[in-house]
């Protein structure tokens, strides 16, 4: 499925707008300790713990916006945004949360090579 931040999707027309489609995720406390310990043992270092474990609830977030916009009869997303908010008690938790616009789109002229070479 095609998703994109942009509002319009190159070499295609899109025919139907279908509605806000969203996917939300939230990450748990233990990952702030996770991070912290990570951090003591790298100071100064990135926290590749925490980045695996963001970027695996962005992918997260984005699959369930792409199927929510599946269930509307999408074809892709276009106006994506992800965003970011602590929440919770004392703002212990992460939420991760992916919105856009899922729409029928219609391919123009012949579809891109795989090669994407001549």
């Amino acid at each position: 499925m095609i998703t994109t931040t942009t509002t319009s999707i190159d070499g295609a027309t899109i025919s139907r707008y279908l509605g806000i489609v969203t996917g939300e995720v939230i990450l748990g406390t233990h990952l702030f300790s996770d991070m912290a310990a990570d951090f003591r043992d790298r100071f100064g270092g990135r926290v590749g713990g925490y980045e695996r474990n963001l970027a695996q609830a962005r992918s997260q977030a984005l699959r369930k916006m792409q199927t929510q916009a599946m269930e509307q009869g999408g074809n892709a997303v276009v106006g994506v945004k992800l965003d970011y908010e602590t929440v919770g008690p004392q703002a212990s938790l992460l939420m991760v949360t992916a919105c856009g616009t899922a729409v029928l789109a219609e391919r123009v002229g012949p579809a891109p090579s795989a090669s994407g070479g001549a």
